[in-house]
């Protein structure tokens, strides 16, 4: 029987995009790479506990979770947690920034100082700029200001990112318009706490680090593994969790790396195709046997 491996999810860095694996193994991803990978037959996919620790009851969950936990391990994985706002005493410096994804879909977040881009690289955003630095939360209150002033989101849907990424403008000036246009105006609000040391604009384009030049449009995206199931295709694009993969018949498929994790995989062979549930884009046209 082929060795099994537990997905920890995509990682991205300096480098690229990578796959990590329990035990510490990376596999880098390139475009033109062939992922290729399948379920056991009677797999199940089991809870990825929290902060660290495995699951006390290994507990099975759903197929459809991007989050992969249970109940109990979901709940202890947000007690401290910047991003679910429930610590308030961190220490470190935080980036306010502004993050694009497409056209009218501009959002507002915070990530610790220490991570550079990385946190704009594992949401997708095509393009960003810093618009502070400062304590958690006078980066928090700003956050707030932009949400309350200017109407600007903190989230952006992965259904609307992923729906837009192939008729992106083609140039990163273009790209760029909207979060200049939106950091001008967030600069010139009253109100910014006085520990926020504002950033000057300095857009910062990943349309090339995610591969986006010339992406076909998907057909659709993966809306779970299944045991017995399995993913094989030509991996065309990468953007935060996203791996746009190509089939047969030149046909562009979603998948969502989260969704990999919590199960045990193993290698496949054969051809490019999907034997797991595939949900069709609405702008779509049916595609035959793909579904």
């Amino acid at each position: 029987m082929a060795q099994a491996w537990r997905c920890k999810g995509l990682r991205w860095s300096a480098d690229g995009p990578e796959l990590a694996w329990d035990g510490g193994r990376r596999s880098a991803l390139t475009w033109g790479k062939r992922v290729a990978f399948g379920v056991a037959e009677g797999g199940v996919r089991t809870c990825v506990g929290a902060r660290g620790h495995a699951c006390a009851v290994r507990a099975v969950v759903p197929g459809r979770s991007t989050g992969a936990r249970c109940e109990e391990c979901a709940r202890l994985d947000r007690a401290h947690s910047v991003a679910a706002d429930t610590i308030a005493d961190d220490p470190r410096p935080y980036h306010v920034y502004l993050a694009w994804f497409g056209p009218g879909m501009t959002k507002v977040g915070i990530t610790a100082l220490e991570r550079g881009p990385t946190r704009l690289l594992e949401q997708g955003a095509v393009c960003f700029s810093w618009l502070g630095a400062g304590p958690l939360m006078a980066a928090r209150r700003t956050e707030e200001l932009l949400r309350a002033a200017l109407g600007v989101p903190d989230r952006i849907p992965y259904a609307a990112k992923r729906a837009v990424r192939s008729a992106l403008p083609t140039s990163a000036t273009e790209r760029a318009v909207e979060v200049e246009d939106l950091h001008a105006r967030a600069v010139a609000l009253s109100g910014w706490p006085e520990s926020l040391t504002r950033e000057p604009c300095q857009p910062v384009d990943h349309a090339r680090v995610f591969g986006l030049a010339d992406l076909p449009a998907a057909v659709g995206d993966v809306t779970e593994l299944a045991a017995g199931g399995a993913v094989s295709g030509r991996l065309v694009a990468a953007a935060g969790p996203d791996l746009h993969v190509e089939t047969v018949g030149g046909r562009v498929v979603v998948l969502d790396s989260r969704l990999m994790t919590g199960w045990e995989l193993v290698p496949v062979g054969g051809g490019d195709e999907l034997t797991v549930p595939v949900r069709e884009f609405r702008e779509a046209s049916v595609q035959d046997g793909l579904f």
